[in-house]
């Protein structure tokens, strides 16, 4: 028995040992485009922290006038501080965003469109995995709520701008548990049957269905959309489950980093000759396959419909 266990042992430091081989084998994809983004507007979202704070960083450093949206004003301005020191950009604003409460949605959007004339790119980073059962402040179940839901309105209500600064982009933080995701439009807030995994999974597909339906309705605005997998990607996403955080300790050294996890993100903001695949799930800085719930038409023009009207609004 003790062999076997200094067998485990030694197999476990040997891993450790060629961690940074094994996390480079899987880092995946690099932004590779030299655009420079002097006189552009983005805005995005929970770029206090992780990849949105990576994704901020880059595009600061391309010379945007990038604004940090997040629930938490003082991380933001602590993360916009560190950006404007590490890139020289001045321009990089914190302004709170709530996707937890509509009347934060919208109190962002008036004060974004009286600020700015312009927008180029909104990057729909923000989002929570694994919460135990809970209601935002409009009584929608919170993942579905703040990663669905936040952000369908927060697009909607700022649109417009995006049309007006067209050419313009829309990207969507989803994930690869879309795969698991189904959209149970009989038990939408979870009251009938809940599981925090599942949960989890079911706002990410409704992120690539949104995705899908706003290319099909953005045609020939001059606005595309892109839905993302960042890959396995060491951030806080994991906070409100114990068991991950105990996990992810251990498999750290071995999953992307916040910068690696941001780099398809910002080739779906940034790449030349993307438009013709507006409404496509990307992983790896390339298109990648989905799951046949994901391509379901029906299913995104329905959750557009009822999307809409939980939140109250008119959106053709």
């Amino acid at each position: 028995m003790p062999m076997v266990i200094l067998g485990l042992l030694t197999s476990i430091s040997f891993l450790y040992m060629i961690a940074p081989s094994i996390r480079k084998f899987f880092a995946g994809g690099v932004c590779k485009t030299n655009v420079q983004l002097p006189g552009k507007v983005v805005v995005v979202t929970g770029a206090n922290t992780g990849i949105g704070k990576e994704t901020a960083r880059e595009l600061a450093r391309r010379g945007a006038r990038v604004y940090i949206a997040c629930r938490d004003v003082l991380k933001g301005e602590s993360a916009a501080s560190e950006i404007r020191a590490n890139t020289k950009n001045y321009q990089v604003l914190v302004r709170k965003l709530d996707l937890s409460d509509t009347k934060s949605i919208r109190a962002f959007a008036e004060g974004f469109l009286a600020e700015e004339k312009q927008l180029h790119i909104l990057i729909n980073n923000a989002g929570v995995m694994m919460c135990p059962y809970s209601k935002t402040a409009d009584g929608f179940e919170t993942h579905l709520g703040v990663n669905h839901l936040g952000h369908f309105l927060l697009t909607h209500l700022l649109l417009e701008r995006l049309k007006e600064s067209a050419p313009a982009r829309v990207v969507n933080l989803s994930s690869v548990v879309h795969i698991a995701g189904k959209i149970h439009f009989h038990d939408l807030q979870g009251e009938k049957c809940y599981n925090r995994g599942l949960a989890y999974c079911h706002s990410k597909l409704a992120n690539v269905l949104f995705t899908r339906e706003l290319a099909k309705r953005l045609q020939g605005t001059g606005v595309t959309t892109y839905a993302v997998h960042p890959g396995i990607v060491h951030s806080e996403l994991v906070r409100h489950s114990f068991l991950l955080c105990l996990l992810w300790r251990l498999i750290s050294p071995f999953v992307k980093s916040a910068r690696e996890g941001a780099q398809t993100t910002l080739h779906c903001a940034l790449a030349e000759g993307l438009e013709p695949l507006s409404g496509k799930y990307f992983s790896d800085c390339k298109r990648t396959w989905v799951s046949p719930r994901a391509r379901n038409n029906k299913t995104a023009e329905r959750l557009w419909d009822i999307s809409c009207e939980l939140l109250g609004i008119q959106w053709k």
